[in-house]
């Protein structure tokens, strides 16, 4: 792939909109690709994801992305960003999506996650080590949080990490719901490193090298047929203390940060514009089920919602900036997850033989099958209300007697 040596991008924090986008175009027009431009002018995107599943050519464009400060628009810009605040650094990603040239999804836990909880937490050596390869795309994460006896209540997590006399850690356990694990160069991991401190207080995060010995990720199939999901055996794993990211026995700190983010990433893209509303009306017309009155109101319906979850979230990064995401994320969270279910239904109603046919992996079966993914990823829906009845509403918490106790002691009363 021949490409032109990128200039770092430079875009004042206090651009407008057209402004960014003017940049960020003369860029993209500069330095992507010719056939990938042309496969864009002209809808083709199975040519575009092609040329980034190229195991040449997509390495080097995410390469030249990362380079020049676009992958990364709110990252600082001593650390390869842009240093923008997020409603601006929006629109920049906005403008790539709409080559197909930004990074892809399943980077999600390393850009998003990994980056910011990096940024925020991590020391200079953690951070000069591991930001380059993030911001790249060199290397590919997971997040190895829930656990078989902890999901929604992660703080109840028994992965044990215990410190050795050589300083590193000896980890043993397991995770569960660990997306991509199998792929994973690094992962982000919480483990218990006081029992006897409450639940809360007794826990290390820490980035693990995926390919130390004793790191089993096993796939787990999902009723979509894909297998991206994993449960990952911890068995005598060993991690050196200078993976550990935060203080000891204050990682329930660091992950909740790392929560805030996934929240505040799984609502969606601050932008208003096409939706999955949109695909489905189209396809409501093109097969004729527009015309029946009752289908074609709750299509309306669903998209007023999305368009008011667009809007929403825009005013929500407008109004934070560079602030780190906060419980307000949980609301757009839940609107998110109860509207993906809404339109899991309404696509096996435009296309009832297609949600029938399993087997053929219609858009109807597969938008039915995994439209519960929102409302469990990133803490389920029944979690959200939680967070939005006690910390947006000021609601009093659910009595837990035994809050104070040590984690060995909890259950025993």
């Amino acid at each position: 792939m021949t490409v032109t040596e990128p200039a770092r991008v430079r875009v004042a924090p206090d651009a407008s909109d057209d402004e960014i986008t003017t940049t960020v175009e003369g860029w993209l027009h500069e330095h992507l690709p010719a056939d990938w431009r042309a496969a864009v002018a002209r809808g083709d995107l199975a040519a575009v994801e092609a040329i980034r599943e190229d195991p040449e050519r997509g390495p080097a464009w995410f390469d030249l992305l990362g380079d020049a400060g676009l992958a990364t628009p709110t990252w600082p810009v001593e650390h390869g960003g842009l240093g923008l605040p997020a409603d601006r650094g929006a629109v920049v990603t906005e403008t790539l999506a709409r080559f197909r040239a930004e990074r892809h999804g399943r980077d999600f836990v390393g850009l998003v996650l990994a980056g910011h909880t990096i940024l925020e937490w991590g020391t200079d050596e953690q951070k000069a080590e591991r930001l380059p390869a993030l911001r790249r795309g060199r290397e590919f994460w997971c997040q190895l949080f829930s656990e078989p006896g902890a999901g929604s209540d992660l703080a109840g997590l028994s992965t044990r990490a215990v410190r050795q006399d050589d300083g590193t850690w000896l980890v043993n356990g397991q995770k569960v719901w660990n997306s991509y694990a199998h792929l994973a160069d690094f992962g982000l991991l919480v483990a218990r490193t006081d029992p006897a401190a409450p639940k809360h207080r007794g826990i290390t995060y820490f980035l693990l090298d995926m390919r130390t010995p004793g790191v089993e990720p096993r796939p787990l199939r999902q009723m979509t047929g894909d297998a991206e999901f994993n449960e990952t055996f911890l068995t005598d794993v060993v991690v050196p203390d200078s993976a550990r990211i935060g203080p000891v026995n204050q990682g329930w700190s660091v992950a909740i940060s790392t929560l805030m983010q996934e929240r505040n990433g799984l609502s969606g893209r601050p932008a208003v514009g096409p939706g999955a509303t949109d695909e489905l009306v189209a396809h409501a017309v093109a097969n004729g089920s527009w015309s029946d009155p009752v289908l074609r109101e709750r299509l309306l319906e669903a998209y007023v919602e999305e368009k008011v979850l667009q809007m929403t979230t825009v005013r929500s990064f407008v109004s934070s900036g560079a602030a780190a995401p906060t419980a307000e994320g949980s609301i757009r969270k839940l609107a998110h997850s109860v509207l993906a279910e809404k339109l899991g239904v309404l696509g096996t109603d435009l296309e009832p033989d297609g949600a029938v046919a399993w087997e053929s992996e219609s858009p109807a079966a597969q938008r039915f099958l995994a439209m519960k993914t929102y409302s469990i990823a990133g803490g389920t829906s029944e979690i959200q209300r939680n967070i939005i009845a006690e910390r947006v509403l000021g609601l009093p918490k659910d009595p837990d007697p035994e809050r104070h106790l040590p984690f060995t002691e909890r259950g025993r009363s």
